[in-house]
């Protein structure tokens, strides 16, 4: 009879182990497929997030890149400005003087001291019935004081800089703002004090005909934003000047 006993009890142990293997089994299992589904759902948010590695970030820069290609053929010519770029020789557009005086233009503020956080450069040409007519140094620079270098002004603040501003005759337009955010052509016109319409680009008026990387542009000209190293090139009447392009040096 305890034999017996004994024998049941001993396998009921064993199918209680047993069922106790199963279930350790079955958590495994369960563990796996967790964390299976667990490192897919990361890896889909990391390629989403487009750091899927270097081919995902080469596409990235190439895409970048070529958003900023000039397709001009032709070349700014001149002699290189204070910043390496080729100055712009005649008649200028309209005076470098900013008459605003400091007070906020348009959403763009003057600071005793040129801001870093967002630094980029644009470059703008204007011809008049087929005559370059420079962009003066000094633009948005309050009681600029003119610095001269072997290569010509560079115009430097007594006052205050605004966020968009020209520190010499080449057309290369700083964008210096305390934070990253969009500025457009319209809005360094408005600093100037010169108009920007369809039809007048500061002193000038007539028909114009627009470039924006070596691309026609249809729309308002003010709204042109400024991009890094972007060349706009505005044509006002006749003939039309082909779209030229700056070859960026110095470390603009």
């Amino acid at each position: 009879m305890a034999g017996t006993q004994n024998r049941k009890q001993t396998s009921a142990r064993r199918a209680a182990q047993a069922r106790a293997r199963q279930e350790q089994r079955r958590r495994l299992r369960r563990g796996l497929i967790g964390f299976a589904l667990l490192a897919a759902v990361v890896a889909a948010f990391v390629l989403a997030q487009g750091g899927g590695g270097s081919k995902s970030s080469s596409k990235s820069t190439k895409t970048a890149t070529a958003a900023h290609t000039d397709v001009a053929t032709a070349a700014v010519s001149g002699p290189l400005g204070p910043e390496g770029i080729p100055l712009q020789e005649g008649e200028v557009l309209a005076p470098g003087a900013t008459p605003a005086g400091g007070a906020t233009v348009d959403g763009v503020q003057c600071q005793a001291s040129e801001q870093v956080a967002y630094h980029i450069h644009s470059h703008l040409t204007v011809y008049v019935n087929g005559v370059l007519r420079p962009i003066p140094g000094g633009i948005g620079i309050v009681q600029p004081v003119a610095q001269q270098t072997p290569n010509g002004a560079f115009f430097q603040a007594t006052t205050c800089y605004y966020w968009l501003h020209a520190h010499a005759q080449d057309g290369v337009i700083h964008v210096e703002s305390p934070s990253v955010r969009a500025y457009t052509l319209g809005q360094f016109f408005a600093v100037w004090g010169q108009p920007l319409t369809a039809t007048s680009v500061g002193s000038a008026t007539g028909p114009l005909t627009v470039f924006v990387d070596g691309r026609p542009y249809q729309g308002d000209p003010a709204a042109i934003a400024l991009g890094s190293h972007e060349d706009i090139q505005i044509d006002v009447g006749n003939p039309a000047v082909p779209p030229q392009k700056v070859t960026w040096a110095n470390g603009l």
